[in-house]
């Protein structure tokens, strides 16, 4: 694991300044290359062949190419063969140098080849042409910025902003940030800046100009039906994907939450390896310390039922409090989420024994483990009854009964970008309240996801299409963000097997109906015995102790609004004041803000959300923006 950085012109001292900013990612080894028109650096964490040769950037033997990479290839020892029957000459037992020789044979068409995570970037110094590409999950994170033919790149948009560029705030990707929590790609908080989208290569010739082609998408293959097949195959590409993902010459743990995921994670280690560390995080004792440390409680049980090297950290608010402006400034952009400095700990102290670890990313958007999937689906069933009954005051009474009013304004939603926002977008007449008028812009999210996402509605299925939106928006700027640049802050290497893209393609082709049920009666079943990921828990059940099948889903969350009417509080009321950031000052309705943080710490409105984007917001703004 790496970070990559370059520039279309010569200058050896900026280059090594934007290695000297993504270091962390790297800690191991560092390098520069410059040819005629480029400028490419590296930052190295040695995981695979510790030697140097190793080092990056990495030219071909003929030296007509150089590489730079961040990630892992879990099958280049398979590719490798299959070059060095070609005729071609090894001199490290690395992936990058798999990599180069397979962008030197087949061109772009190598990505279909590789089997992992990765965002590289390849010259060729004889025409000057740079080759960039992500992913095809997102994974690994890559930003450029691109104006008046300058090109500049890097794993992490700090390291861009070290050059003199034009890239202020974009409004646009601002209203989409407080409306999702997060800024969807190819947008970035800033303007002229953009992330690759995943599954995506960029071309740049040696004038500036970028060609961005997408190489990998869903496809429309029919629906599997046979559910032992689809069972068998499930367990054969978990096993599968977790042996490949055990590849190191450091030593490999696992983030165990003590859900469903990190636990099949961990019992198939557990078969593969004589010794597994285990990690997982907790909260110090509060009132509400079973309500919180209820996951940490059940990894504790689960390590003892598989025997691992068990390792606890437990977390106070002052913790947070004091990482919490690091935590930020590592995320690059303002996501709007309480665990970020929580993850960003744990892997601290993960790294003092493990340089890479397993994760269980990914499994509940594949499998159907959100609520916001069987709730679609309800409503897909709800849909299929007459409009005078979903239209009629029984239809009211009923979800009103049910403790769900909101319900009724929602399953007369159609599918679509309306459906899509009333699971995911916060509501519009909180954030009208604080947003001003000047900066408010309702529309644009609504514009962009029907642009990005919802140009055309799966109506016969749209919750199949909910859960690839989701894979290809929040999943990778969201969670993988997070989990990236978490880890990473702390050199250490995360990795997730339930994203190997064969299982995603696999996973996309299982029927809803297979992933996501109910327990009891239909209409009794609202909010209160919904049932995720079915398929992989039959699939996978001999990994599932009984007191993790169990559980209901709980989500890992921390004391963060408890902790805002506590410890956190003097933070939060000095950043939500116009005084903490003069370039935000018009921005916000400041007095809405304090009242809402006051009506969140009498427990007159529960407010975590919104206030915690806009502390969020505001650090990130001092940080980046107010130099």
């Amino acid at each position: 694991m790496c970070s990559i950085n370059g520039f279309n012109f010569q200058d050896e001292g900026l280059i090594k300044r934007m290695n000297e900013i993504t270091k962390h990612r790297g800690p191991d080894d560092s390098g520069v290359f410059l040819s005629s028109r480029w400028s490419l650096g590296h930052n190295r964490l040695s995981i695979i062949d510790l030697s140097s040769t190793g080092h990056q950037p990495m030219l071909s033997a003929d030296k007509k190419f150089a590489i730079i990479f961040n990630g892992e290839i879990y099958n280049f020892l398979e590719i490798k063969k299959e070059l060095e029957a070609l005729g071609y000459k090894f001199k490290s037992k690395t992936d990058t140098e798999v990599i180069l020789y397979a962008y030197q044979e087949w061109g772009s068409a190598c990505l279909q080849k590789f089997n992992g995570m990765f965002a590289l970037a390849i010259l060729n110094t004889e025409t000057e042409e740079l080759f960039f590409a992500r992913d095809r999950v997102g994974i690994k994170p890559l930003y450029y910025y691109h104006k008046d033919k300058k090109v500049i790149f890097s794993s992490e948009a700090k390291a861009i902003l070290e050059h003199k560029i034009d890239a202020p705030l974009d409004y646009e990707a601002l209203n989409i940030y407080f409306r999702l929590l997060y800024v969807p790609s190819p947008l970035t908080i800033w303007q002229n800046i953009y992330k690759l989208p995943p599954a995506s290569y960029a071309v740049v010739n040696k004038t500036g100009d970028i060609k961005i082609t997408k190489y990998w998408q869903f496809n429309d293959s029919s629906l599997l039906s046979d559910k032992e097949q689809i069972k068998e195959e499930i367990s054969r590409l978990l096993h599968d994907s977790v042996k490949k993902q055990l590849m190191s010459d450091r030593p490999v743990g696992v983030f165990l939450s003590g859900g469903i995921d990190s636990t099949i994670i961990t019992g198939i280690m557990s078969r593969l390896s004589d010794k597994v560390n285990t990690f997982s995080v907790g909260f110090e004792d509060t009132e509400e310390a079973a309500k919180y440390n209820n996951d940490f409680l059940i990894a504790r049980r689960t390590a003892a039922h598989f025997n691992t090297s068990h390792h606890e950290y437990i977390l106070s608010a002052q913790d947070v409090l004091a990482n919490l402006p690091a935590a930020i400034y590592h995320m690059d952009e303002p996501i709007s989420n309480h665990v970020q400095a929580v993850n960003m700990l744990l892997a601290r102290q993960t790294t003092k024994i493990a340089k890479v670890v397993l994760g269980g990313d990914g499994g509940d958007e594949l499998f159907g483990g959100y609520e916001r999937y069987y709730y679609s689906a309800l409503i897909d069933r709800f849909n299929r009854l007459p409009r005078v009954l979903r239209k009629s005051a029984a239809a009211k009474l009923f979800f009103s009964a049910a403790g769900k009013s909101g319900w009724y304004e929602k399953i007369n939603t159609a599918p679509g970008v309306a459906r899509y926002l009333s699971f995911f977008s916060q509501k519009e007449r909180i954030i009208s309240s604080f947003l001003s008028d000047e900066v408010s812009r309702p529309e644009v999210l609504p514009e962009f996801l029907s642009k990005q996402y919802f140009s055309e509605v799966d109506e016969a299925d749209f919750t199949r299409q909910f859960m690839r939106t989701d894979i290809m928006s929040w999943l990778p700027d969201e969670s993988l963000a997070r989990s990236d640049k978490m880890s990473m802050a702390a050199g250490l290497e995360q990795r997730v097997p339930f994203l190997d893209h064969r299982l995603v393609e696999l996973a996309d082709r299982i029927p809803v109906r297979y992933k996501i049920g109910r327990k009891g009666a239909m209409f009794g079943s609202i909010g209160k015995h919904y049932e995720g990921k079915i398929i992989l828990r039959e699939a996978m059940r001999e990994y599932l102790p009984y007191f993790v099948l169990s559980q209901p889903k709980w989500g890992w969350f921390s004391p963060a609004a408890k902790w805002l009417r506590g410890p956190l509080q003097p933070l939060m009321r000095e950043a939500l004041s116009p005084a903490f950031c003069a370039g935000t000052k018009d921005m916000f309705n400041f007095a809405a803000l304090q009242k809402m943080l006051d009506d969140h710490i009498s427990k007159k409105q529960y407010a975590l959300n919104t206030l915690w984007s806009a502390m969020t917001f505001q650090l990130w703004y001092r940080q980046f923006m107010n130099k």
